[in-house]
């Protein structure tokens, strides 16, 4: 399975060095993703709101897009 992730580093996106906002749980990050495509998922052209995750939401959605139990 092919995967694209965009990450999105500390340096550039938060100059100030506070952190990132997850835009599901709303804790600061030092990094947040996307995916943004995968298959049959494709969020580059579709309108969509763009939402970045902490890396906590991250697994979570992309276990549950992905149909796959969550680990624990």
């Amino acid at each position: 399975m092919s995967e694209s992730n965009q990450l999105e580093p500390m340096s550039e996106n938060d100059p100030a060095g506070q952190g990132l906002e997850c835009d599901f749980c709303q804790s600061t990050a030092s990094s947040v993703r996307r995916v943004a495509l995968d298959g049959d998922y494709e969020r580059l052209i579709t309108p969509h709101a763009v939402q970045y995750a902490c890396p906590d939401c991250f697994e979570r959605k992309d276990r549950a897009r992905l149909g796959v139990a969550a680990a624990g």
